[in-house]
């Protein structure tokens, strides 16, 4: 659960800094009063297209049984992944030009469609962020909507108290080292949803092991131990891996490393 929570509080954070570039854009805005107003009916819009996207998915799963749905859980996984690396890398690439984006996204919008522009630039931004988080919550804790729910609300009260430090001006948080380690952190959960991913792939036959186990490090930390879990849930280690998950696990990585590359290159 503590890694959906993580999750949650990141994603939160990214959302509540989204809304208060744009809040202050708007205070100084001649128009603001009104542009305020459209600004809170767009969150609110936000977060009613992620909770659509989240009853969407559970209805899904209702309909599905046995083989379909280990099927969609696993591409839920992949999906999750997928979109974790997604962000993590669109972040590093326009995380420094965030600000100037979404100031030049809503002026442009609200020239064009006046106050609905600034809702929909509003509800947009918050439904994305809202959108990954249902998807990760999914993906990490589908057999457990409690844990789903808890998480969700530590992490949204997390977010909250996060942003209120930093409105109230303390500096405790630096937003550059806070994405760059949250990043690293959010690319560790990306392998453990893969490795997951993979391990179901493997034992629904779609994939085959080649060498199981590749070797045993149990007797120095088994991943069905307390912390064992932990750290499976956190990175996705295996105590008893196949070869199968080592080369995933390591093709992961250079991925990312050569899009990482790429991406300073370009920068």
């Amino acid at each position: 659960m503590l890694s959906s929570l993580f999750i949650v509080w990141r994603e939160s954070v990214e959302a509540m800094l989204v809304i208060g570039i744009l809040y202050a854009w708007l205070k100084n805005n001649p128009q603001g009063e009104v542009g305020l107003r459209a600004l809170w009916g767009g969150v609110v819009a936000g977060i009613a297209l992620a909770g659509l996207l989240g009853w969407t998915m559970l209805a899904v799963q209702g309909e599905l049984a046995g083989e379909a749905l280990e099927w969609f859980q696993t591409a839920m996984l992949f999906l999750a992944s997928l979109l974790i690396v997604q962000m993590v890398l669109w972040m590093q690439k326009h995380g420094r030009h965030m600000r100037q984006g979404l100031e030049r996204e809503l002026a442009q919008a609200s020239e064009k469609r006046g106050v609905f522009g600034v809702a929909v630039v509003a509800a947009l931004a918050v439904a994305r962020e809202g959108a990954e988080t249902v998807i990760f919550l999914y993906g990490m804790q589908m057999d457990d909507p409690a844990g789903s729910a808890i998480a969700f609300g530590a992490g949204v009260l997390l977010a909250g108290i996060t942003a209120w430090i930093v409105n109230r001006g303390l500096g405790m948080l630096n937003y550059r080292n806070f994405f760059r380690v949250s990043g690293l952190l959010l690319l560790l959960f990306a392998v453990a949803l893969l490795a997951a991913g993979t391990d179901r792939l493997i034992g629904m036959g779609a994939l085959p092991p080649l060498v199981d186990p590749l070797w045993d490090t149990s007797l120095l930390l088994d991943d069905s131990s307390p912390s064992g879990a932990l750290l499976s849930a956190f990175t996705g280690y295996r105590a008893r891996p196949s070869l199968m998950l080592a080369i995933v696990y390591v093709a992961f990585w250079l991925a990312v490393l050569l899009v990482q590359r790429r991406l300073k290159r370009n920068a």
